[in-house]
């Protein structure tokens, strides 16, 4: 692996906990919430865009262009194995934070309703097991 190369990998993930940083200084000094999240969606979409976009010109530059071809095409097999997990645990994250507190409180009124209260916990969680099942059979083609 060349500086380079090293250099492309570090420059997003440096790029997304400086904005991440940023956000937590705007939150603290009273900016909206709202405004900051947009801030860190179009981040990280910005970050998102330039990844998608590297690798195609890399390979673009290959003598092999089977091989390039192939590479890509691994490539966008690993992308969308971590859309799969990322975007199903960011579903299953909302579901839990929302069922969750509910679920506590139903248990405070009466103690009986766990049992019930609990289930729509498990199935928000079941979203992310979902997307993690998805993951693993996209990866499995690869090899």
């Amino acid at each position: 692996m060349s500086i380079f190369d090293f250099i492309l990998m570090a420059v997003p993930v440096a790029f997304l906990i400086g904005s991440v940083m940023i956000a937590v200084k705007a939150v603290s000094h009273g900016r909206s919430r709202k405004r900051t999240l947009l801030m860190q969606l179009a981040s990280f979409a910005f970050v998102f865009a330039v990844c998608m976009v590297c690798p195609f010109v890399a390979s673009a530059a290959s003598a092999d262009a089977a091989g390039a071809a192939a590479a890509g095409a691994d490539g966008m097999a690993y992308i969308g194995a971590a859309a799969a997990t990322g975007i199903s645990c960011i579903g299953g994250g909302i579901a839990v934070g929302n069922a969750a507190p509910a679920a506590i409180g139903a248990t405070s009124e009466d103690p009986k309703a766990f049992g019930k209260a609990i289930i729509f916990v498990a199935l928000g969680e079941g979203i992310a097991l979902y997307g993690m099942l998805i993951s693993i059979m996209i990866l499995s083609k690869i090899g």
